[in-house]
């Protein structure tokens, strides 16, 4: 049986593309292996939102290639954002490249293997990919969580973002599609938390059904029998709240109390120039919204810094707002100059250096704000949904709370007697870091 080594970059909607990939190739009587190394087919699944994403990718394709003219893999496959973003430029580059394919080409990837001689890039000019419940998938995610991707694409054309170019116009899947794949993942009973994903999780169904149907379709997974404890949501826009969205999170017990917000600035001017779509009002009205109807609410947001034009009065009001804010989970970014966005045209473009001192600086303010978050939870006991054991460790294991998404928020070292991965018990808190927690099983 052949082997395949799927390397998956980027986001968690990447993952679950390569997952989609490792069950379309497993249906072809492939194997899949965790190393590159003597791999009859290594795919790489790459990621181009930006320049740091790109250099990743490069340097990945690099390695494989290395590997692959030393004679430790037999075929390379390169596909996702990077070729979608550059089309056919990159054949000429990557020679050792037996296969270069775009974001809506990958399903056909078992077929073009037969014919791989015939043709080195496939990018479809307009990406209209979208996987259903009837897609083979192979999970790489643990049993207890799975991400459940409900759309795909962009059609918000934020001034400083690619995505509409790498992954088309924002589309969704129906409701039923989503019902049923969550019931088949559900189904083996090991799964303990859904997380949905999109670009926009707030705007679904709008294409489809003529108006945004997020609410119906949480409503319909809560009502699902014996499906999952946790269903988290990611992605969201806060330009696309809506007061039953925020009565739905309020009132299903299974919907974690935990929103992934990002507003990217707070600034007017600045947010207007990121074609955002919202004002800073609107923002602060939403995030009182929030917080006075969803009691113990989480809030993650992200945050760009060095945007073109930011002024060093924007930035103060960046900095002066997520102080007082506190968002309970932040991630901040420094702004990438996007060939094909209107933000690259744009004039009174940041010095690399003084956006790197303004990162530096909101994400220390950012750490002092974890804190003290994080010491209310001293002497708390809170649910704790174990991942895996601490390498070396007998009785110590990593966990996540209710408020906290996997591989993007803090932990929960958690020590005691009889606990599994995968399992949820109860902890009480008995120190605070400034991102992670350290409790005892109660």
């Amino acid at each position: 049986m052949a082997k395949v080594n799927i390397i998956s970059l980027g986001c968690p909607r990447n993952q679950l593309d390569s997952e989609i990939i490792a069950g379309s190739l497993k249906k072809h009587g492939f194997a899949i292996t965790g190393t590159a190394r003597n791999a009859d087919l290594c795919v790489i699944n790459t990621c181009a939102f930006t320049r740091s994403a790109r250099e990743e990718s490069v340097e990945r394709i690099v390695e494989a290639a290395a590997l692959k003219r030393a004679g430790g893999i037999g075929r390379l496959v390169i596909c996702g954002c990077l070729p979608q973003l550059y089309k056919g430029k990159l054949a000429s580059q990557l020679r050792e490249a037996d296969l270069i394919i775009g974001t809506s080409d990958f399903p056909k990837l078992p077929g073009l293997l037969k014919k791989i001689n015939r043709s080195r890039t496939i990018v479809s000019d307009t990406p209209d990919y979208l996987y259903d419940e009837k897609s083979p998938r192979s999970i790489f995610t643990p049993p207890h969580y799975a991400y459940v991707k409900i759309s795909e694409g962009c059609s918000n054309f934020c001034s400083y973002c690619i995505i509409s170019r790498l992954r088309g116009a924002f589309r969704s899947r129906s409701i039923d599609s989503v019902i049923e794949e969550i019931k088949h993942l559900a189904g083996p009973g090991k799964l303990k938390e859904i997380i949905l994903i999109g670009q926009d999780t707030t705007l679904f169904g709008i294409d489809r059904y003529g108006k945004i149907v997020f609410p119906e379709l949480l409503r319909r997974i809560c009502a699902l029998r014996n499906s999952v404890k946790w269903l988290r949501i990611l992605y969201t826009h806060p330009a696309h709240y809506t007061g039953e969205f925020l009565a739905v999170v309020r009132g299903e017990e299974k919907i974690c109390k935990y929103l992934d917000l990002p507003i990217q600035h707070i600034s007017d001017p600045v947010l207007k120039r990121m074609n955002r779509h919202v004002t800073r009002k609107e923002i602060t009205g939403l995030i009182g919204n929030l917080r006075k109807n969803i009691p113990g609410l989480a809030l993650r947001t992200s945050i760009i810094v060095g945007f073109p034009g930011e002024t060093d009065k924007d930035f103060e009001e960046l900095l002066t707002f997520v102080r007082d804010t506190k968002f309970e989970r932040l991630g901040a970014f420094i702004y990438s100059r996007e060939d094909g966005t209107r933000a690259a045209g744009f004039s009174a473009q940041i010095p690399e250096k003084v956006k790197q001192e303004r990162f530096d600086i909101l994400m220390k303010a950012q750490q002092a704000v974890s804190l003290g978050v994080n010491k209310r939870y001293l002497g708390r006991t809170v649910e704790v949904l174990i991942d895996e054991k601490v390498k070396g460790e007998k009785k110590r294991f990593l966990g996540r709370t209710r408020l906290d998404a996997p591989e993007i928020d803090g932990t929960v070292y958690v020590s005691g007697d009889n606990i599994k991965s995968g399992g949820i018990y109860k902890v009480k808190i008995k120190d605070t870091l400034e991102y992670d927690l350290i409790g005892e099983k109660v």
